[in-house]
């Protein structure tokens, strides 16, 4: 069996975690806030939630009888010993994807909820896009700059394939506007979310290069302030653990009644 392909160093990342400052957080805090939002329409009360983070201050006051775990690759946590597991802006780092979904999943209690809020793929096109044709331009090659990111089709197969029942999947896209690329780029850093690829440059990116981005972002991606504008896309996983009590579909030809009957409406037989 082969092991996942090696996406993130995890020395530069844990580094570059350390540093982040809890003011520039604010993307942790509006996922925090939109996980309690989520939570306040389920019609079930939760006495065993386990949270996947990062940054485990962000949790600690909404959530204070939660279990709170680093997004390693092993995750530190109980098999059934939960009946809410919440993944927080971590994903798009695990080499291993749909195998930190599986962990959630064997966390849960049967009919237990999990609930993972990641970046999905329009989160920085901008960048990308401006970062690429600048690197293109100034040094005629292209190199892995931003983290990849799924699609919200992609992101929601993976419940599928983790193993949820009644998988749901949506997109909160945000937009935040900055002064210029260098204000983005310090936010960036200041949010621990700098380039960690384990194929990235390991030498210090030309300023030809980042100053040709400036113009190409400032020229394509401007508002009508003179301000860019950042998307952040935050993908919503709902599934459950599978449970008997959950809502089953039904086999194939076994309906009682006739939708025709159930629309009160005539039907009418295709011609062969």
């Amino acid at each position: 069996m082969t092991s996942p392909t090696k996406l993130t160093d995890l020395s530069a990342l844990t580094l570059h975690r350390a540093r982040a400052r809890r003011d520039a957080l604010f993307l942790h805090d509006t996922v925090r806030d939109e996980a309690q939002d989520r939570l306040a329409m389920v019609n079930k009360s939760f006495t065993a939630p386990a949270i996947v983070t990062a940054f485990p201050e962000i949790w600690r006051a909404a959530f204070p009888d939660a279990t709170i775990v680093a997004d390693t690759e092993v995750l530190d946590l109980e098999p059934g010993a939960h009946d809410l597991v919440i993944h927080a802006l971590a994903l798009h780092w695990a080499d291993d994807p749909v195998g930190q979904l599986i962990q959630c999943r064997r966390a849960l209690r049967p009919d237990g909820l999990s609930l993972t809020l990641a970046f999905g793929g329009q989160t920085l096109h901008q960048l990308r896009a401006a970062l690429g044709q600048a690197e293109i331009t100034v040094t005629g090659g292209l190199s892995p700059r931003v983290a990849p990111m799924g699609e919200i089709r992609d992101l929601g197969a993976l419940l599928q394939r983790a193993g949820f029942a009644l998988p749901v999947a949506d997109s909160v896209p945000l937009n935040v506007s900055y002064a210029d690329l260098w204000n983005l780029m310090h936010d960036l850093r200041a949010m621990g979310e700098t380039n960690a690829l384990a194929a990235r440059l390991r030498h210090p990116t030309r300023r030809a290069v980042l100053n040709e981005a400036a113009k190409i972002y400032d020229r394509e991606y401007s508002d009508t302030q003179g301000r860019i504008t950042a998307t952040f896309e935050i993908i919503v996983l709902t599934g459950w653990a599978p449970d008997a009590s959950q809502p089953q579909a039904l086999r194939p030809g076994s309906a009682s009644a006739r939708l025709a009957e159930a629309l009160g409406t005539q039907e009418t037989p295709l011609k062969d």
